[in-house]
């Protein structure tokens, strides 16, 4: 039992890393500065829309020192890798809770389907938009992102048409998947495309992510396992929440 344990343990860690060094990525592409900390990736200036202020990527980390490094005013979020936090009293809320998830390294080969990576900035608007599935302000994913060696995004293309699609993110050890859609089609044969694009574009690693519902049914499915519970935490205005929420210095 502390074999499996440790297993989950150090999947859960090295999920929450990838997702943080995604997260990044996805600053640096918007001109923003985060910084790595042993407890938490915080960005002190606020970032883009669905990205978060924090990631906890210790179970150690407490509320009061990573609410101490960000801008904890309305709209601030969190994402809790270990479910372990309660910024409760700053006001926040739970937004929603996901479940991080392994696998182990596909077996690399060329991807089922028409599985490539955007490479120019008009496939990224082509990318960006069925992603948003045409409902998104765009310029979520700047051109910058095209530049990052450790980054690529991928779609799934059926008859001329873009109808999957995901970011993936290689770090020291895992390759991470985000930001998964499905405009067309079966969401499993998404997830197998979804893994074997990353197999082959970032070879011998194993794949992380995090997912909920239906998406996490999918992933399970194509041979993902669980790794442990994470929690998403918004603060909302100060009216809402009952005061003014201010993080205290550490």
């Amino acid at each position: 039992m502390g074999s499996v344990d440790a297993r989950l343990r150090d999947a859960a860690l090295r999920a929450a890393r990838n997702n943080a060094e995604w997260c990044d990525a996805v600053c640096r592409a918007h001109g923003l500065r985060g910084e790595f900390g042993e407890d938490a990736w915080t960005c002190a200036r606020r970032t883009p829309r669905y990205y978060p202020d924090a990631v906890t990527l210790s179970p150690d980390a407490s509320a009061e020192r990573v609410l101490s490094r960000i801008d904890v005013g309305a709209g601030c979020s969190i994402k809790d890798s270990f479910a372990r936090l309660d910024p409760t009293s700053w006001g926040f809320r739970v937004l929603f809770e996901a479940e991080w998830i392994h696998r182990e390294p596909p077996e690399a080969g060329p991807p089922g389907g028409a599985w490539r990576p955007v490479r120019d900035a008009a496939g990224l608007r082509a990318w960006e938009a069925a992603w948003g599935d045409g409902q998104e302000e765009p310029g979520l994913f700047p051109p910058a992102l095209l530049a990052e060696p450790t980054v690529a995004l991928l779609g799934g293309w059926s008859g001329g048409r873009l109808i999957a699609g995901c970011a993936a993110n290689l770090g020291p050890a895992v390759v991470g998947i985000s930001n998964l859609f499905v405009r067309a089609g079966d969401p499993d044969a998404a997830w197998a495309g979804v893994v074997a694009a990353a197999a082959s574009h970032f070879p011998g690693h194993p794949v992380v992510g995090y997912e909920r519902d239906e998406p996490l049914a999918a992933a399970m499915r194509q041979g993902f396992s669980p790794a442990g519970r994470l929690r998403v935490w918004l603060r909302e205005a100060a009216e809402a929440a009952g005061g003014t929420g201010t993080a205290a210095s550490s």
